[in-house]
Parts: structure tokens; C-alpha cells; sequence
């Protein structure tokens, strides 16, 4: 019987990773197929439901203050990992969810000090190790409330810091690149930008860390550089997940790997699932992407091992939105036979 993996990330505002993962998978068995179901992420949101283990949860700062109950996750021991690992969404504790339609200075305001809060909560609950995924963010504060939280909060005592994130931004172009999109005036923008460059030479004085020599150092809004400030390690989102979920011994003997987001365009091959899956088939065998949506010259001319599936495309934008779990199974089951051994 053929086999499959299916390893897509979310399809944002219509699929979790995980219900693209058991659509595909029923498509799958209706062709005859079996499936192993890797639902994936590349940092953002949607980390603790890929990546599992027990759930948490504290009530902290939200990104004006207000208090908000924030959900993270501590994961079953395995060899290698520096204790129990805790695993944390910065969204949950200072994500654009949390404010949503931000006006007059609240983007000067939003801060991650409820992020600090919860890498204390996972201190104190054993983490020997905490994984942050930087996606969704409200906030362009550099990090410093949740470096702030932090030492208040007496320091996190040795405990391993990784950020996981999908952007290899610059520190101090994060305001620049991603203000606007948290509601930032271009008058905000630039007191913003100001802020990370006084920012970067503080970290450099305080903490003897240059963010400004860190890829990715600008995630969320310079998060990642205040962690890195306090010890964390920067790395890939999708390549941190794929290690933590086995993906590329998953990969193993299969006959087709199966990936797929909302929208596919250019970016989606710098860092994030559908172009770290067919990075890691590497042309071992061939790679379908399923997507809500994707860009025409994608479309007309995919990466070399790579077949890509619109939902969009094939069946219009309302109904993609609609029944985008009854279609991806569709299309699955209507694919599949031209991949068969």
C-alpha cells in the first residue's frame, strides 16, 4: 500500500496544521493510501499545537497591560534536551489577536513584558529549556518589557533559551518592515526605529550582546534580539519544529510528501514549511503542495519537485474559504493516483 506524509503548516483563518493534517489523511485513505500526520510550523502560531505535551497556563500582561490568560506547553523528557522543555507563543502574551485594532500610541505602548512573565512561569514550573515562537506579534518594543519582566523576576537561572522564528530581519528594521503592520503611523515608524537603535547599543552595553550582528535578530518586533540579550539562541522556526517532531526520519520509505500553508508566494521558500518540506525530501521523492492560495507565477512555474494545488484556483475564493477541509481531501483523493509507485 502506498504511504504518504503529510506535513503542512496552517491555513490561516480557515485550518489549523493539525485539520489539514486529517483532511489529507482522509483523502488519503480513500484512495488507498496510508498517511503519517506531521502538522508543522515555522515559529508562528500554531506552535503549541503542533509540537503538543502538556498544557499550562498563566495569567500575565497583556500587550497594553490588561491581564490575559496565556496557554504554553511542557513536552515529554527526551535525550539531548537540557531538561523539560517548555514551549511558549509570544502571541499568546503580546500577539496582534490581543489588539487587534491598534490606534494613536498604543503601537508606541505594546510591550512583551507579558512574555517575560511567562518564561518565568515556565522557570518555576522545571523548564530546563523554553522554546519561543516570535509570530503574531503587536508589539515593536525590542524586547525589552519581556527582558524587563524577566529580572524583576529574579533571571531564569541557566534555563535554555531558543527562539524560534521565520524572518531573518534585521534588529533595527523591524520597525521599518514590520510597523505598519501593527498599526504604526510613519511618524510612529520612525520613533519606533529610534527606539531600536538606542535599544541595540544598550544591549551591546549592558549585556555585552550586538544585535545587530543576529539574523533575525528584528522577530517580532525585536524580541528576538531582547532574548538573544539575555542568552537566547536564534534559529529557523521550521527547522527547530522539524527536529523536535522527527520529520526527517518521517520521511523515511515514503512515496509522497504532502505540504501545503494559505498562501503560497516567494517567501514561503526562505524559512518557512512548504520550502523546508521540499528541502528536506530533497528530491528523494515528489513533494504536492496544497494551498488556500498562491501567486500566478508560482502557479505557472513551480520549484523543480514541487506539483501545487489551489483551492483558490480550482474552486474560488468563497468556497476555498468555506469548506477548505472537505477540499483539501478532494483534491488529495484526486492527486493521489498520479503518484502511486
Amino acid at each position: 500500500m502506498p504511504h504518504l506524509v503529510v506535513a503542512p503548516d496552517k491555513f490561516r483563518g480557515t485550518a489549523s496544521a493539525a485539520e489539514v493534517s486529517a483532511a489529507v489523511a482522509r483523502g488519503a485513505a480513500q484512495a488507498g493510501w496510508t498517511a503519517d500526520q506531521v502538522p508543522m510550523s515555522d515559529g508562528g502560531e500554531g506552535l503549541l499545537d503542533v509540537l503538543g505535551g502538556t498544557s499550562h497556563s498563566a495569567t500575565v500582561a497583556g500587550p497594553l497591560g490588561a491581564p490575559v490568560q496565556a496557554e504554553w506547553r511542557m513536552l515529554d523528557p527526551r535525550a539531548g534536551r537540557p531538561g523539560p522543555t517548555a514551549v511558549v507563543e509570544m502571541s499568546r502574551a503580546a500577539g496582534r489577536a490581543l489588539l487587534p485594532h491598534a490606534q494613536g500610541d498604543e503601537p508606541l505602548r505594546a510591550d512583551t513584558a507579558g512574555v517575560g512573565q511567562l518564561l518565568l512561569a515556565a522557570r518555576d514550573a522545571g523548564a530546563g529549556q523554553v522554546v519561543i515562537g516570535c509570530g503574531g506579534s503587536a508589539t515593536t518594543d525590542g524586547g525589552l518589557g519581556a527582558v524587563e519582566a524577566v529580572r524583576a523576576g529574579g533571571g531564569l537561572g541557566g534555563v535554555d533559551l531558543v527562539v524560534a522564528c521565520d524572518v531573518t530581519t534585521a534588529f533595527r528594521d523591524a520597525a521599518a518592515l514590520f510597523g505598519p503592520q501593527k498599526g504604526a503611523t510613519p511618524e510612529q515608524v520612525t520613533a519606533l526605529a529610534a527606539r531600536l537603535a538606542a535599544l541595540a547599543e544598550r544591549y551591546r552595553d549592558e549585556c555585552g550582546v550586538d544585535v545587530d550582528a543576529l539574523a533575525g535578530a528584528g522577530a517580532a518586533g525585536g524580541l528576538a534580539g531582547g532574548l538573544a540579550a539575555l542568552g537566547a539562541r536564534i534559529e529557523l522556526g521550521f527547522d527547530l519544529v522539524a527536529d523536535l517532531v522527527g520529520l526527517e526520519g518521517r520521511l523515511a520509505g515514503c512515496d509522497l510528501v504532502v505540504t501545503g500553508e494559505g498562501h503560497l508566494d516567494p517567501p514561503s521558500f526562505q524559512g518557512k514549511v512548504p520550502g523546508g518540506v521540499l528541502g528536506l525530501a530533497g528530491g528523494r521523492c515528489p513533494v504536492l503542495c496544497i494551498v488556500g492560495a498562491a501567486d500566478p507565477p508560482l502557479l505557472a512555474a513551480p520549484p523543480p519537485g514541487l506539483e501545487i494545488i489551489s483551492l483558490h484556483s480550482r474552486f474560488g475564493f468563497a468556497r476555498a474559504r468555506k469548506e477548505t477541509a472537505t477540499l483539501i481531501a478532494e483534491v488529495t483523493r484526486e492527486a493521489l493516483p498520479r503518484f502511486c509507485p
